[in-house]
């Protein structure tokens, strides 16, 4: 049975940095594409980055120089550094496994974490 085991949400205040885990059991994940979404009240769901199998990375123009995604395979574990925090980061945030090698969407995924709640203060 897979299941992906989210930690590291929490409430910090503007500029403060928070590190998001993922981990996975039951699934090898080190030939799969993964990703971060998250989703704020009355928002859409929306990928916040992804990393490839092969380790190319994406990020939303939103958060591009501030959050950082990386992974360990050996570990079956997912990272998301984030850093500079704004109020606009409030979320709650969601690991996500691809079918693909290659590339994230909302359409492609296989497997979501549970969610995790980021709140961000002024």
């Amino acid at each position: 049975q897979v299941q992906l085991v989210e930690s590291g949400g929490g409430l910090v205040q503007a500029g403060a940095s928070l590190r998001h885990s993922c981990a996975a059991s039951g699934l090898s994940f080190g030939s799969y594409a993964m990703g971060w979404y998250r989703q704020a009240p009355g928002k859409e769901r929306e990928l916040v980055a992804s990393i490839t199998s092969g380790g190319r990375t994406y990020y939303a123009d939103s958060v591009k120089g501030r959050f950082t995604i990386s992974r360990d395979n050996a570990k079956n574990t997912l990272y998301l550094q984030m850093t500079s925090l704004l109020p606009e980061d409030t979320a709650k945030y969601y690991c996500a496994i691809s079918r693909s090698s290659l590339v994230v969407q909302t359409s492609s995924v296989r497997y979501w974490g549970q969610g995790t709640q980021v709140t961000v203060s002024s």
